[in-house]
């Protein structure tokens, strides 16, 4: 059974599938901007650290009844602009952020057939690619650069180009050197990555997939430069795939090559991870480990500077019991996704020592901090401004950004 199956059918139960009426609803909530983390608040949201910039809740950017996933940001290459691109249950909406405390909400695109509590966007070219685990979806394709010139926003958007190489898939990892496209968790290749070429944005096209591992639930795929000279320049992918971590060799599509795997004590569902700059570690969340096996969030980490013998390197333990979702390295530090505690950020200047310390948070779930799955379900920490986005199931989107 796939991850969440229980506790999605109950979500699924909830949500309206009309879509026609409520995207647009400029009566929704008016957001929330600029709440500076002062004794440990920022505004209603426990913190530390990290200040609130503003919040646009949920109902404002997927309509009533509708539920936060994932999140992507886009940064316009002409003018610099900011902006956040937000998956619903019901549609991925686009804002400009570039004025952290006043985002705008420029429109949104609909969900290509259902409702679904699983979308995913990536970004490759100044288009993004989104999919979702809704029935005979596809890869939708939007065209960024509309975003310069919206006249009376918030807009209903359509696509630019449908890829209907699959119908359903969980998430979407894009490698932006080589323009090549990973829809992992299809009803394709047995649940294994399924290779698109983008280049041509407009025009994606089929390129073959890896079936011979367990079904994919997430990857990162890059061009690789680190420390394993075997492989400097090969396109490597790097699966999180239920229950172990793969690393293929995605080079040639049409023979893609395992190169090793590795797994872990206590697993409870391999979900997500992300390298270091350096290419040298791999840090893994693992989604149930925490309901499983009663631990606090938990971070693996595995050295990887031998692509062909990764080797389990520490562990970090995280101050609460919910659980992590999705994390992403900048620099020295690991932001994650934690679900009802919010973001997360942790130094890791000293992981080489076994060493991983929390710095700071802010808690977009106050209710609790429960082994639950409400709260933080994504986060994109990359944009130069400094600017944090968050994306919340209950809350919407949150921007935050580090206390200066």
């Amino acid at each position: 059974m796939k991850l969440h199956m229980l506790w999605a059918l109950a979500l699924i139960m909830l949500l309206s599938c009309d879509n026609d009426d409520d995207t647009n609803n400029n009566s929704n909530p008016i957001p929330e901007s600029q709440f500076p983390c002062i004794n440990g608040m920022a505004g209603a949201y426990p913190c530390s650290g990290f200040d609130l910039m503003s919040h646009v809740p949920i109902e404002n950017l997927g309509g009533s009844g509708s539920q936060g996933n994932d999140s992507w940001g886009w940064t316009d290459p002409d003018t610099g602009k900011e902006y956040a691109l937000v998956c619903t249950s019901t549609n991925s909406a686009f804002l400009d952020i570039t004025d952290a405390a006043n985002p705008l909400l420029l429109g949104t695109l609909p969900t290509t057939t259902d409702v679904s509590i699983w979308r995913d966007l990536k970004v490759y070219n100044n288009h993004a690619f989104i999919v979702s685990e809704a029935p005979g979806h596809g890869m939708q394709v939007f065209d960024l650069t509309r975003l310069r010139n919206v006249s009376n926003p918030p807009q209903t958007f359509t696509a630019d180009a449908i890829y209907n190489g699959f119908g359903s898939a969980h998430n979407i990892v894009i490698n932006e050197t080589s323009g090549f496209a990973y829809a992992v968790g299809s009803d394709t290749f047995d649940g294994g990555p399924h290779f698109v070429n983008i280049q041509n944005p407009t025009s994606p096209v089929a390129a073959g997939g890896y079936a011979d591992d367990a079904y994919a639930h997430d990857a990162q795929v890059i061009t690789y430069n680190g420390p394993d000279t075997d492989y400097t320049g090969r396109e490597i992918l790097i699966g999180s795939n239920e229950n172990e971590v793969v690393i293929v060799d995605v080079t040639d599509k049409q023979n893609p090559t395992q190169i090793s795997n590795i797994d872990y004590s206590n697993i409870g569902y391999t979900h997500q991870g992300w390298f270091t700059e350096d290419l040298t570690y791999f840090l893994l969340g693992d989604e149930l480990d925490e309901i499983n096996f009663g631990s606090n969030s938990r971070t693996l980490v595995f050295d990887f500077t031998d692509l062909d013998n990764p080797v389990y390197h520490m562990e970090y333990l995280g101050p609460t019991a919910a659980i992590d979702h999705n994390g992403y390295v900048v620099g020295n530090t690991f932001y994650i996704a934690n679900y009802t505690a919010g973001i997360r950020a942790v130094d890791i200047s000293n992981i080489a020592s076994g060493v991983m310390v929390e710095t700071g948070f802010i808690d977009t779930f106050p209710e609790n901090d429960n082994t639950a799955f409400s709260g933080a379900w994504n986060i994109y920490p990359f944009f130069n401004s400094g600017n944090i986005i968050v994306s919340d199931i209950e809350g919407g989107m949150f921007i935050v950004r580090p206390t200066e």
